[in-house]
């Protein structure tokens, strides 16, 4: 099947979503995802539920907190935003929903509002084993290539 051509595609938002409850709160992502579609569709009705789309991205929760990824087409943000605020229970177990912002791209709404940030790593030559060698530096973590493998090190390995 052919894809649409770049104006013609649907064009979304992606809302970070931070969930709060009680610490033995048992919530999963199918069961927010149904309550997600369930205030949608009461807030909005049949037809703008539909319009607005919403959808599940990711979802992670674990002792009371967790923190979703919803996706909603671009002109329903906001509606999207009342639809999650009506959002009280999930699987009878009482929950705060809270939009923490929204963006145009997953990515962005990752890194800018939950906490996702992106890996820094660059490449650098190190001597380890007597040897000049090629290393991968990753957030204080040094990976040292040795004959198609690696090895772990620390700056003090260097030293």
């Amino acid at each position: 099947m052919k894809h649409l051509p770049k104006h013609l595609r649907p064009r979304w938002r992606y809302l970070a979503v931070g969930i709060k409850a009680w610490p033995d709160a048992d919530l999963d992502r199918r069961s927010f995802q149904r309550s997600v579609w369930f205030a949608a569709q009461n807030l909005l009705g049949d037809a703008g539920s539909a319009d607005a789309d919403l959808s599940l991205l990711s979802f992670e929760f674990g002792d009371g907190e967790g923190e979703a990824l919803v996706r909603a087409r671009r002109g329903h943000a906001e509606r999207a935003r009342a639809a999650l605020a009506c959002i009280d229970e999930v699987n009878g177990d009482p929950v705060g929903v809270f939009v923490r912002g929204i963006s145009g791209t997953v990515r962005g709404c990752e890194e800018k509002y939950l906490g996702r940030r992106r890996e820094l790593s660059g490449e650098r030559s190190v001597v380890f084993a007597d040897a000049e060698r090629a290393a991968v530096e990753r957030d204080g973590l040094i990976d040292v290539r040795l004959d198609g493998a690696f090895a772990g090190a620390t700056e003090l390995d260097f030293e």
